[in-house]
């Protein structure tokens, strides 16, 4: 028990010390628990861990992930996705595999067997890495990032006949190499292991059952599920839910694991006949947390998993043969995107996410030593191989994040317009509130000089004859023709907090005669606006937050002539509070580090409840039914 709390313990602490430290520096969270793996393994080592055996485990965080994907996926959806499915995927393992087995088998002279076995290994690509990342930057639905998750989707459904293939490759030469080194290799045995009740029955046979395995598991998908989550919501127990949510992942996975199916595919199936299902969104919500953490220990386990002695004895070599895998991929991803129409930044995204080696080809590596395809020596290699590749796989986002968006952003840059008149308003920003602040000014026809960086936007708001200047009202030569000395009025209205104060702090020191009137995106937010001069503030959710709350008041049934009355009280006192607390802000203190301002907030709400509490009794009539009741 002891070991087992000292294994969690160093896990966990790894895990939320690297994490946050490399998301904080652009590296994002997988290449945070890839070096966290990578720092703790020789600890592993010196406890006598079996990484292999956690790696099993965490493997299962892929599992969930097809299945919360599957939930996303409308059968529909999938359907309209097949050409990018047949299309891109297809051809990227077709053309992947082809080009791996000739380097392997024409440069190397390995057996043309372990040359087909190596082309399929090293075709697959990180479902885990490529689709955490892409949510977590924001890239999923863009072109490249919906482009990437056809292929892997292709991927993760081609290892199904990539593992019955890799029996028929056995190479008899190296039977007696591989059974010398069974146990030793760091992938471990997840491929060939397991039970599988099909074993030695007829092809036809094996058909069948395979067949009615994925038919049992769309059909229990759709009449099965419902009336068995209506029975475990009858006992209005959360833990119930969960557990069940998790052994509906559980089951299907197992039973397309004793049939010789990827439980993955098998998840993914439930999760796409699920996404109509009036509990997907209850069934996301249970899986996402274990989908994480256990994809976090996966990740770990691959960095401590890594061979650093034959690293060391071979470091030019695996570098080499990374390098060469990296680019290799990238040629025929990119060649491929070209050809499907993908173009710009994200044909660039779709070639980089997908270029290295995945998850699954630790299986494939494992299941061809155990069926004597690859040698284990060189299974060994190619296991070094994938796992570096993972791990460049965070540098080659942060390069499309920092070389290739910015150069194509630059690339699209066009000049700022010439203003070539001015009024005595001027507007930055014309989006969802510059927008509708434009509009009621135009009605009463007050004519606005309008300023918006969005050269989009500003294409888009032509095409309804909408004059809008392209640039920048942060600076001061553009903000000077625009008409500034003689303004009466600047509106600000940009979608950017920095942006806004950079302007307003320019503007009150150059421009002092001119009024103010700044969008500010929370709280603290008008404290600093407050603080660099400006006085006229409007938080942008503030005025329909307050309707909400008129709003609640009247579905608890209060009338409205109360709602407004409470509504206008609960105002009055926001606004004067508002003007003390921002006198007492400091742009140089965080906010929960200003001991006055905190004093100064508990003082007021001690001093305004009892105020507010009074009013409201009067407004409600509560005064009156007490002095009745007295």
């Amino acid at each position: 028990m002891t070991d087992f709390l000292l294994l969690a313990t160093i896990l966990l602490a790894v895990g939320v010390i690297a994490v946050p430290i490399a998301t904080r520096l652009g590296l994002g969270s997988v290449l945070g628990y890839l070096i966290a793996g990578m720092a703790i393994s020789p600890a592993l080592g010196w406890l006598g861990v079996d990484v292999v055996q956690i790696q099993h485990f965490a493997e299962f965080g892929v599992v969930m992930m097809l299945f919360l994907i599957g939930l996303e996926l409308e059968p529909k959806n999938l359907w309209e996705m097949r050409t990018r499915l047949l299309g891109l995927g297809g051809g990227q393992v077709f053309i992947t595999i082809l080009a791996f087995a000739a380097v392997s088998y024409f440069i190397m002279g390995d057996a043309w067997q372990t040359a087909v076995t190596i082309g399929m290994i090293l075709a697959l690509s990180s479902t885990a890495i490529i689709l955490q990342t892409l949510d977590e930057k924001g890239l999923m639905k863009t072109e490249g990032g919906q482009s990437s998750f056809s292929v892997l989707l292709f991927q993760d459904i081609a290892v199904i006949p990539m593992l019955a293939l890799i029996p028929l490759l056995a190479v008899p030469e190296i039977a007696s190499e591989a059974a010398a080194h069974a146990g030793e290799h760091a992938g471990g045995d997840h491929g060939g292991g397991g039970i599988n009740i099909l074993e030695g029955l007829p092809a036809w046979a094996a058909a069948l059952a395979t067949l009615a395995a994925i038919a049992f598991v769309v059909l229990a998908g759709n009449y099965l599920t419902r009336p068995i989550f209506r029975f475990i919501a009858m006992a209005g127990l959360r833990e119930l839910f969960t557990a069940t949510a998790l052994l509906f992942v559980t089951g299907i996975a197992l039973l397309m694991s004793v049939v010789g199916l990827s439980p993955a595919l098998g998840t993914f199936i439930a999760g796409v006949v699920l996404a109509n299902s009036e509990y997907r969104h209850e069934l996301e919500s249970d899986v996402e947390p274990f989908k994480g953490l256990l994809l976090g220990l996966f990740f770990i386990t691959v960095g401590a998993g890594i061979n650093f002695t034959l690293l060391a004895q071979s470091w030019q070599s695996v570098l080499g043969w990374t390098a060469v895998l990296i680019a290799t991929k990238i040629a025929v991803l990119y060649s491929l995107g070209g050809m499907f129409g993908i173009r710009g930044q994200d044909r660039w995204l779709f070639a980089l996410a997908l270029a290295q080696a995945g998850e699954f080809g630790f299986v494939l590596l494992t299941y061809a030593t155990g069926n004597n395809v690859v040698p284990q020596a060189l299974a060994d290699q190619l296991l070094l191989i994938v796992a570096m590749s993972m791990l460049v796989t965070p540098l080659l986002f942060i390069l499309y994040d920092r070389v290739i968006l910015r150069s194509f952003r630059k690339g699209r840059e066009r000049a700022f317009d010439e203003i070539g008149h001015s009024s005595d308003i001027v507007l930055a920003g014309r989006g969802r509130v510059g927008g509708i602040v434009e509009r009621m000014l135009d009605m009463a026809d007050y004519k606005a000089t309008v300023i918006d960086y969005s050269s989009l936007q500003i294409e888009r708001l032509s095409k309804f004859g909408i004059r809008t200047y392209y640039g920048d009202a942060t600076r001061p030569d553009l903000l000077k023709s625009a008409g500034i000395e003689k303004a009466r009025l600047l509106i600000i209205a940009i979608d950017d907090k920095e942006a806004t104060n950079r302007l307003v702090k320019h503007v009150v020191k150059h421009y002092p005669q001119v009024h103010i009137l700044a969008r500010a995106f929370d709280r603290m937010h008008v404290y600093e606006l407050w603080s660099l001069g400006c006085r006229d503030i409007i938080r942008e959710t503030y005025d329909s937050s307050l309707r909400m709350g008129r709003s609640a008041f009247e579905a608890l049934g209060v009338t409205p002539e109360q709602a407004e009355g409470m509504t206008r009280l609960f105002e009055e006192m926001d606004r004067k509070s508002m003007v003390e607390m921002a006198n007492a802000f400091d742009f140089d203190t965080p906010p929960w580090e200003n001991e006055e301002l905190i004093a100064l907030s508990k003082k007021l709400r001690s001093d305004w409840d009892p105020l507010l509490r009074d009013q409201i009794d009067q407004i409600m009539g509560r005064d009156d039914l007490r002095d009745a009741a007295e």
